[in-house]
């Protein structure tokens, strides 16, 4: 297990070793209040409980963001060190746990493929298609690398990508406006069928007092198909149990859009 103090500790870990979503870290919580974080986490919970790991057990979340998860795993009792590269997200995740009166987690800013701990964890989990944003497989595979070794024997890893499909038929070309009290975003997509990436170009505009503020977020992410995964997960000692499409119990079909990976370290 991974021994932390008793203290909250955020951001530990090099500072020059950062993400951006500086900007969106202002209102990612306002552009997907429209997910079911509820259904979300109760499906995540039962996945964790068929797996073993039970309330009190430590959980990795990984690509934590803004900690969603990780103050609804607390929130139930878990154990919970989250992840991310991003100050800003994290900065977010721990102005939560606050409102919310949880005892403030541990957080750490580290890169997936740079994971570094002082332990072994009994879970880990990577959510809202965070994997996507690894463009480049070895990058992947480093990541898988790492994570095994902080997790012990036996422990789930559970993760959701992107499909290919969501990329080349919902992505694509397309672009959305999103529009809240305070905040409007032009969220504009470029498809490339040659690397499996969608580069997503965001221009927020923050209002105040009647004047906006515009600033930009430009992000990548590459699709991956489930054998590719399946095949470094293997290579890296994870044995894949099951692969469902979100939020059901039922393998993929061909016009899903967000699949779950449920993993084992071997």
């Amino acid at each position: 297990m991974i021994d932390h103090p008793k203290k909250p500790l955020a951001f530990r870990g090099p500072r020059n070793n950062q993400g951006g979503y500086t900007a969106l870290a202002r209102c990612y919580d306002i552009f997907t209040k429209n997910m079911d974080y509820k259904k979300r986490t109760e499906v995540l919970c039962a996945l964790l409980s068929h797996c073993g790991v039970n309330p009190g057990d430590l959980v990795l979340d990984l690509a934590c963001g803004t900690g969603t998860y990780t103050c609804a795993l607390l929130r139930r009792g878990y154990d919970v060190l989250g992840v991310d590269a991003s100050p800003d997200m994290l900065q977010v995740a721990l102005e939560k746990a606050q409102s919310l009166d949880l005892a403030p987690p541990l957080l750490l800013c580290q890169r997936l493929e740079d994971l570094d701990l002082y332990g072994t964890a009994k879970a880990a989990v990577c959510l809202t298609d965070s994997l996507n944003h690894l463009t480049q497989p070895a990058r992947v595979q480093r990541f898988f690398k790492r994570l095994a070794l902080f997790l012990e024997p036996g422990a789930p890893f559970i993760f959701d990508v992107n499909t290919l499909y969501k990329h080349e038929h919902v992505l694509a070309g397309n672009a959305f406006v999103y529009e809240e009290k305070g905040v409007f975003c032009a969220w504009q997509n470029h498809w490339d069928s040659k690397t499996r990436t969608t580069e997503i170009n965001l221009d927020i505009f923050f209002e105040e007092n009647g004047v906006y503020t515009r600033q930009a977020e430009c992000f990548v992410e590459r699709a991956y198909t489930p054998g590719e995964l399946s095949a470094w997960l293997n290579k890296a000692g994870f044995a894949v149990e099951r692969i469902y499409e979100e939020l059901t119990e039922q393998p993929p079909g061909e016009t899903a859009e967000r699949i779950f990976f449920v993993c084992r370290r071997n």
